[in-house]
């Protein structure tokens, strides 16, 4: 995969997306579980890097022949005019983010899922997880609030980010040996956007992520953590920012998972909680860099 990301430009995570989603190329797989690409399958996915630049959905495009898609390269290459083209953006995250609301703010989620696909591809990951999004969504919730965004485009958009963060996690095949962590949002906090970018970039470490979802009680979250034998939870607390009701429920998460679960939280909330985490013996992880920072996932048990 290395070797097919550097020829073809595209990152591994794009590649994961295109091959598990969209169904782009069918890599073999060795004893040892590593996709092994043919010549050919190089050659479809540089030519699907290039439509997708230039303003092609992946989902329309990734059943094309070879052949079909070197000819809509070529014809694209014919007839692109000055000004409705997609150049490049060379790692741009805030022209990325303008040209994501300006889709927004058309209702277009057509728009917005072609940047986003496109910033998959230029961008790495580091930058599309913790500076496009995060920007992004903070950008649509400022214009929501000052009503310069309506309720539906504000939906519009959140549905396009949940389900382009989704197929990122979905996109990855960890060993069976990996240690698994569930994500998810205790009751009362409805925003997931933090929680699926925690998941994004668990799974990008190679961790089996089950993501469950926002505003799910206590012992929703232990059940399945206990379910599903997982070595650590993580839990995103954004709004609102002091519920007298996470304390309490903090502690019968810890109750049902036992002290030899990890506890891992995030979002711009856990500042309001931090006697609570304290308490359950959680650790907070201030942005998305220091969770990726994490040598051995295995660090996440509890002893």
């Amino acid at each position: 995969m290395k070797v097919v990301s550097l020829r073809t430009g595209l990152s591994p995570h794009v590649l994961r997306v295109w091959e598990r989603r969209y169904g782009a190329v069918e890599p073999m797989r060795t004893p040892t579980n590593r996709r092994v690409y043919t010549d050919a399958d190089v050659d479809k996915l540089g030519l699907l890097g290039q439509a997708t630049e230039a303003g092609h959905s992946i989902g329309r495009i990734a059943g094309l022949s070879p052949e079909d898609l070197r000819a809509l390269v070529e014809t694209d290459r014919q007839f692109r005019q000055p000004g409705h083209s997609h150049p490049k953006r060379n790692g741009d995250v805030e022209q990325y983010v303008s040209d994501c609301l300006d889709a927004a703010m058309n209702l277009d989620a057509q728009s917005l899922e072609q940047e986003l696909a496109r910033a998959a591809v230029d961008l790495d990951q580091p930058s599309l997880l913790d500076k496009l999004i995060p920007s992004l969504m903070e950008r649509i919730g400022e214009l929501w609030n000052s009503g310069g965004l309506r309720v539906a485009d504000e939906h519009m958009a959140t549905a396009v980010v949940r389900t382009f963060l989704g197929s990122i996690t979905a996109s990855q095949r960890p060993p069976d040996s990996a240690p698994r962590i569930v994500v998810a949002t205790p009751a009362g906090q409805i925003h997931e956007i933090g929680a699926l970018l925690a998941a994004a970039t668990a799974a990008s470490k190679g961790w089996a992520v089950s993501y469950l979802g926002p505003n799910l009680p206590a012992n929703e979250i232990a059940g399945a953590v206990r379910r599903l034998d997982a070595h650590a939870v993580a839990l995103s607390l954004v709004c609102p920012a002091a519920d007298p009701a996470i304390g309490p429920e903090l502690v019968r998460l810890r109750q049902g998972l036992g002290a030899d679960v990890f506890m891992a939280f995030g979002g711009r909330s856990c500042g309001s909680y931090a006697d609570a985490i304290e308490q359950v013996g959680g650790v907070t992880f201030e942005n998305l860099r220091a969770l990726r920072a994490l040598e051995d996932p295995r660090l996440l048990v509890r002893s």
